[in-house]
């Protein structure tokens, strides 16, 4: 479990809509109009970054067809950040975790970007 765990239950504000605000720190990485990226506060890599859309969707089982456009986004967004510091050609993972067996703190979708070492599968 991660530091910043939050109730998907309540319309409450997150913890990642006070980062997109800039309300509290965080060590963004990457910006576009729709996606933000920032470093993981309890990496479990070298690199563990989280990937963003700047509106809110709780789940992945909140998304709809609306939003296909917005989750191709946070995919490039991720890939285009891995070839950028050099991690595609050793490889990298991306994880989006959806409700809490699937391993979700925060319910604001998002994409873990994991990679500076060997990953193993199952990931556990």
């Amino acid at each position: 479990m991660t530091h910043y765990r939050e109730n998907h239950m309540s319309n409450d504000d997150t913890i990642f809509g006070k980062i997109i605000r800039r309300e509290i720190p965080a060590d963004i990485v990457y910006e576009d109009e729709q996606v933000l990226g920032f470093r993981d506060i309890d990496p479990k890599a070298p690199t563990h970054v989280l990937f963003i859309p700047k509106i809110r969707i709780a789940t992945l089982n909140e998304a709809g067809a609306e939003h296909a456009d917005l989750l191709g986004r946070l995919m490039l967004a991720a890939a285009g950040f891995a070839r950028a510091q050099g991690l595609a050609e050793d490889g990298y993972r991306v994880v989006m975790n959806c409700n809490e067996n699937g391993g979700q703190t925060v319910f604001h979708i998002h994409l873990h970007l994991l990679a500076g070492r060997q990953m193993t599968w199952p990931p556990g």
